[in-house]
């Protein structure tokens, strides 16, 4: 730094180690005078190095007599120097007030901060009533993002060269069974002709004081549902068959499962569907028994627990089972071959994604694939399984995603740089493992910050389509659910060969508000910048023109949404 006249000015970073610089800009270390000023009253530059979300502070104080007659005293240099730092703090703070608490800076700051674009996209939440538009003043993206863009396109570059959509090689069901020999001896092969879902009976050995909950992990290990399991518990003695001294209880599997995505409105479908009433569902919303309580797990990140085997599973059908055990005894014998039309559902929202416990329960992977997936056990068991799929664009389901797992000091900001970090992670993965391989490493998916992997749509159905037929499948969107629900409410009880509601039953399905939409404080934090949007949009542009192409479906490519 230069200057004219005889001056010391000190620019102290906070915790840095102070340094002094005299005219001739020659450091002076410790407790040093310069030479120059000898002492003399010096103007000091307090710069606040830590970064700040919304301006930079520049601090102008004065060591020595600091009142009006040493002001007066100041050499001519001195009091040009003030004055110009007075300026320059007068100049960030005119241009802060002017410009608004939404917008950018006048004059550019060092430190991110960046503003909400004015028209966010109605898609913004998860509820198809809230046609509202939110109203924020624009401003210039932050331009130390703007500059990025460049280096992280070149990361989605190469991502992108090394997309190559492989069909997976299908276990025997042999294998299958090795892995999972007590699910096999549980599970039958047959189910009741007369039942649309499937359903058997299996001999009770207790007596009527026993407790056939005592042991549900279920149970034990969540609170909030041994309400339903004590009213279960009583009318379980009422509900078996009784035959040749023997005691039967109905076992039941669901006959339709909704299996994705997760912040893709499943929870609002769930509430509506189970609505009708030929529908059952599981006592609990999301069982998650496919792909994580079979394994042990109910957050990885707290270690592995004792499995829940397959009879906690299926205990959680037990209310459906109790009334198509109740509608098979009543018909008569002229009526056997009558059909229960009651069917049961499950909707957990990890069933379609989550394979991240293969890693530490099969060894025999080729490549860092994994050699089994769950749809490989569902469809041992239920070959005629339907499956529901709602899907959202996976720019704004990250996005929303991010807002309801995230537990503090979400911002646009802290989202951008996530992001990022997961494309730097993704890559580097890519550039050892093929696709599927990344997508279903559970190291990968633990170490980014944001669930980026969860929106490649196209990997998923994909492997669920070597398996089941595409027939099998009703594949929603989110948006159009927004738009139109007695529509895609329409197309699901069609898919699921349902009975018609009458007039009243309809209405309270399709009017009734939305559920699980975005909380008031995650909405006040606005949109994500436009710049990660343009980014994700880059990302996941070759995944969503191949889901596309599979459902023979623009639609699905979220060009315009």
């Amino acid at each position: 730094m230069r200057h004219c006249v005889n001056c010391c000015i000190q620019l102290l970073p906070d915790g840095a180690h102070k340094q002094q610089a005299d005219c001739r800009g020659g450091p002076h270390h410790g407790h040093q005078v310069c030479p120059t000023c000898k002492g003399e009253n010096k103007i000091l530059f307090r710069v606040d190095s830590k970064q700040m979300n919304l301006l930079a502070v520049l601090e102008v104080r004065t060591e020595g007599n600091e009142n009006w007659g040493g002001f007066l005293r100041f050499k001519k240099g001195k009091r040009c120097s003030l004055i110009f730092g007075l300026i320059i703090m007068t100049l960030v703070m005119a241009s802060y007030i002017l410009s608004g608490a939404h917008q950018e800076l006048l004059i550019s700051s060092p430190f991110h901060y960046g503003g909400f674009p004015s028209n966010p996209s109605l898609m913004d939440s998860e509820n198809p009533s809230d046609t509202k538009e939110h109203h924020h003043q624009s401003s210039v993206n932050n331009i130390s993002y703007v500059k990025d863009y460049p280096s992280i396109k070149l990361i989605i570059n190469s991502i992108t060269a090394r997309i190559e959509f492989t069909t997976r090689p299908l276990p025997d069901l042999e294998d299958l069974k090795k892995q999972e020999l007590h699910m096999f001896s549980v599970i039958p092969n047959k189910f009741l002709p007369n039942s649309k879902s499937p359903c058997w009976y299996e001999e009770f050995s207790g007596r009527n004081t026993t407790d056939p909950y005592l042991t549900n992990s279920y149970v034990l290990y969540s609170k909030r549902f041994r309400s339903t399991f004590d009213a279960l518990r009583k009318a379980f003695w009422d509900h078996l068959a009784h035959a040749h001294g023997k005691h039967f209880r109905l076992r039941c599997l669901p006959h339709f499962y909704i299996i994705g995505q997760p912040k893709c409105g499943t929870t609002d479908l769930y509430d509506r569907l189970r609505l009708h009433p030929e529908v059952k569902f599981s006592a609990i919303k999301e069982p998650h028994w496919w792909t994580r309580k079979r394994f042990g797990i109910v957050r990885l990140r707290d270690g592995l627990r004792d499995r829940y085997p397959v009879e906690d599973y299926l205990d959680l059908f037990d209310l459906a089972a109790h009334q198509i055990h109740q509608g098979l005894q009543a018909s008569s014998a002229k009526e056997q071959s009558k059909m229960n039309t009651i069917i049961i559902g499950e909707a957990s929202a990890s069933t379609m994604w989550d394979n991240n416990a293969w890693m530490f329960f099969y060894d025999n992977s080729t490549d860092g694939e994994p050699p089994f997936l769950t749809q490989d056990f569902i469809h041992a068991f239920q070959p005629n399984a339907k499956l529901i799929v709602m899907l959202r664009d996976p720019v704004e389901r990250l996005y929303s995603d991010y807002l309801y797992f995230a537990s503090s000091n979400k911002s646009a900001d802290d989202f951008h740089e996530k992001v990022t970090e997961a494309l730097q992670l993704f890559e580097n993965c890519m550039l050892d493992y093929s696709l599927r391989a990344c997508v279903y490493n559970n190291t990968l998916n633990n170490a980014m910050p944001v669930r980026l992997q969860v929106g490649l749509y196209a990997v998923y159905l994909l492997d669920w389509l070597s398996v089941f037929d595409k027939q099998q499948f009703l594949i929603l969107r989110l948006e159009d659910h927004a738009s139109n629900v007695k529509y895609t409410m329409h197309k699901v009880f069609q898919f699921l060969n349902l009975g018609p509601l009458s007039e009243k039953q309809e209405a309270l399905m399709t009017k009734s508000p939305a559920s699980n939409a975005r909380r008031p404080e995650d909405r006040n934090l606005g949109p994500m910048w436009p710049i990660t949007q343009k980014i994700l949009r880059d990302f996941y542009r070759p995944f969503n023109a191949r889901l596309a192409q599979v459902l023979a479906d623009e639609a699905f490519a979220w060009k315009t949404t």
